[in-house]
C-alpha cells in the first residue's frame, strides 16, 4: 500500500508547479507537490507578469497582493528600451509604457515581480487551497498503469524515503525535465543558440538612469548583447547576457571560463561607465534555446511550463505560458475526477495548448533574432505578431492567434473584458464553473448558473443579438454562444 495517497501528485514547485497546486486547489483537487530545492526562489529572476496570468491570478484571490509587491519591487508602467549603454546612447523604445494602450483589455494590467518575491505569495495560497507542499524532496522513480502513476520520492535531507500513489501526475520540472526523460518525448524547434549567464550585482547604477521609467533594458554594443532590470532604490539588479564580441559574428558561449573580473568587465560595458563601485552577488549559468515538446501527454502524465516549452525571455512570455498551461490543465483534472466529465476531455489539453506553446516559444525567438541577434535572421523566423495576440489572443479554434478586440467571444477564444460596473468585470463572473452570459432577451433553460447582462454594450461586445447567450468554461474560454440552450457543458 502507498503511503501517500493523492488526487494528483505536482512534480517540481517554482511558478509553474505552484501555479498547479494552487488552481487545482481552486477547482477543489487535493495535490501534492514535491520540489527538490529547499525553498521557493532564491535568485531574483524578474518576470512580466502578463495581463492574462494577471486575469488567473485575480480568479484565486492573489492580484492584489502580486500588484503591491510588484510596486515595492520595481518601476510600474516603464518602458522596455534598447541602449549602447546604459548610461550612452537609446537604441530603441520596443514598449513605451508597459501598459499603455492595452488597459481597456482587461480588468488587470501587466506588472514586473521577481519569482523569489511572487513564488511565496503563490505557496501561500496554494496551501490555503489545500495543497500539501514537500520542498528539499526529490522524486526518485515513477511508473504508471491504466489507473494511475506510483511515486518513490525521497527527503534530500533526512533521507526520509515514500511511496506515493496518485490519479494524474503533472511534470512542472523545468526545462531539463527528468520526468519528459524518462518519458522520452522529444524537445522539437530551434535547439540551444547560446550558453548565457545572468550576473546579480549591487551598485548604485540611480544616478544612470537619469529620471527614465525603465523596465526592461536590452543592451547592445560591440562588446555584449543582453538586458538589465533593475530594482527600486536602484542599488541592485541583475544583467543577463547571451553573446559577446562582434553582433554579426558573435561569440555565444558566454558561460565558458568566466570569471569573477571578467562578469565586472561585463557590467562595466553595459552600464557605461566603469566608477561605480559594484559586487557581485551571484551568477547564474543557463542557456537560450527554442524548443516545445513533441507531445505534452503521455497517459497519466502531463507537461506544463518549462518541461513542456523553452523560450528565450525576450516578450516575458515563458512562466506564464506556463500558468496558462497550469489552468488549462486544472479544471479539466477536476471535471474527470470528481465525474462530471469523461476522461477524454483530458485528451484536449495537449490539442489547445501545444499548438499555443509552439506558436510563443517561435515568438519569443523572433523577439531575441530582432532585438539582440539580427545574426540569426538568415535562418527563417516568424513575423512578429502583435504582444497581444501573443498574451491575450492566442485561441483554441484552430487558429493560432488575433487581436483580443476582434474576437468577440467566438467559442474557443477567451471572454473579452467589459466593465459592468466600476470595480466588476464581465471576467469576474467566471473561473470556477461553467457560467452562461445571456443577453436581455434570452429564454431558454440551463442548469448552469446564469448572469442575464442588461449592459447595452453586451451584445455587440459579445457578437450576440439581444436574445443569446454566451457559455463559457472555468478557464474563461467561449465553449459555445447561441439562442437556445446550451449543450453538455462537458
Amino acid at each position: 500500500m502507498p503511503d501517500i495517497e493523492v488526487p494528483v501528485l505536482v512534480v517540481g514547485g517554482s511558478l509553474v508547479g505552484m501555479s498547479s497546486a494552487m488552481l487545482l486547489g481552486h477547482y477543489g483537487v487535493r495535490s501534492l507537490v514535491v520540489e527538490h530545492h529547499r525553498g521557493t526562489a532564491i535568485h531574483p529572476r524578474a518576470a512580466q507578469i502578463t495581463q492574462r496570468t494577471m486575469e488567473i491570478f485575480r480568479t484565486v484571490g492573489v492580484e492584489q497582493i502580486v500588484k503591491r509587491k510588484s510596486a515595492e519591487q520595481f518601476v510600474q508602467d516603464g518602458a522596455i528600451m534598447g541602449v549602447e549603454s546604459l548610461a550612452g546612447k537609446e537604441v530603441a523604445y520596443f514598449i513605451a509604457n508597459l501598459n499603455e494602450g492595452i488597459r481597456d483589455l482587461s480588468p488587470c494590467e501587466r506588472v514586473f515581480i521577481s519569482q523569489s518575491l511572487l513564488e511565496p505569495q503563490l505557496k501561500q495560497r496554494a496551501e490555503e487551497l489545500g495543497a500539501e507542499l514537500r520542498f528539499a524532496t526529490e522524486m526518485t522513480s515513477f511508473e504508471q498503469d491504466s489507473s494511475g502513476v506510483t511515486a518513490h520520492i525521497k527527503h534530500r535531507d533526512t533521507g526520509e524515503t515514500a511511496t506515493v500513489r496518485a490519479r494524474y501526475m503533472i511534470a512542472a520540472d523545468g526545462a531539463h525535465s527528468r520526468v519528459r526523460e524518462r518519458l522520452g518525448i522529444r524537445m522539437l524547434g530551434r535547439g540551444v543558440f547560446s550558453n548565457s549567464v545572468t550576473i546579480y550585482f549591487r551598485g548604485d547604477v540611480g544616478p544612470l538612469l537619469r529620471g527614465r521609467s525603465l523596465s526592461v533594458i536590452y543592451v547592445i554594443n560591440p562588446v555584449l548583447r543582453g538586458f538589465f532590470r533593475i530594482e527600486i532604490p536602484f542599488t541592485s539588479g541583475f544583467l543577463a547576457v547571451i553573446a559577446l564580441g562582434d553582433p554579426e559574428h558573435p561569440n555565444t558561449d558566454v558561460s565558458t571560463g568566466l570569471t569573477d573580473q571578467g562578469c565586472l568587465d561585463l557590467l562595466h560595458a553595459a552600464l557605461g561607465v566603469d566608477d561605480i563601485p559594484l559586487k557581485i552577488e551571484d551568477v547564474m549559468r543557463w542557456q537560450s534555446e527554442a524548443n516545445t515538446a513533441e507531445r505534452f501527454r503521455e497517459g497519466n502524465i502531463f507537461l506544463v511550463g518549462d518541461s513542456a516549452h523553452v523560450m528565450p525571455p525576450y516578450g516575458g512570455f515563458g512562466g506564464n505560458t506556463g500558468v496558462q498551461d497550469a489552468q488549462n490543465l486544472a479544471w479539466k483534472l477536476a471535471w474527470v475526477l470528481r465525474g462530471a466529465a469523461s476522461p477524454g476531455l483530458l485528451d484536449t489539453y495537449e490539442q489547445e495548448r501545444r499548438p499555443v506553446g509552439e506558436f510563443t516559444v517561435e515568438q519569443a525567438y523572433s523577439r531575441y533574432v530582432t532585438r539582440t541577434a539580427p545574426y540569426l535572421a538568415s535562418k527563417g523566423f516568424q513575423p512578429v505578431a502583435h504582444d497581444m495576440n501573443v498574451e491575450l489572443g492566442y485561441c483554441y479554434d484552430g487558429r493560432l492567434h488575433e487581436h483580443p478586440n476582434e474576437s468577440k467571444a467566438r467559442p474557443g477564444t477567451r471572454a473579452p473584458h467589459m466593465w459592468l460596473s466600476e470595480d466588476c468585470s464581465t471576467l469576474d463572473l467566471l473561473g470556477r464553473d461553467f457560467v452562461l452570459l445571456a443577453a436581455p432577451e434570452w429564454k431558454a433553460t440551463t442548469d448552469v448558473q446564469v448572469h442575464r447582462i442588461t449592459h447595452p454594450a453586451f451584445p455587440a461586445a459579445y457578437g450576440i443579438t439581444s436574445r443569446e447567450a454566451v457559455l463559457i468554461r472555468p478557464d474563461g474560454y467561449v465553449a459555445w454562444r447561441g439562442e437556445g440552450a446550451p449543450p453538455t457543458t462537458a
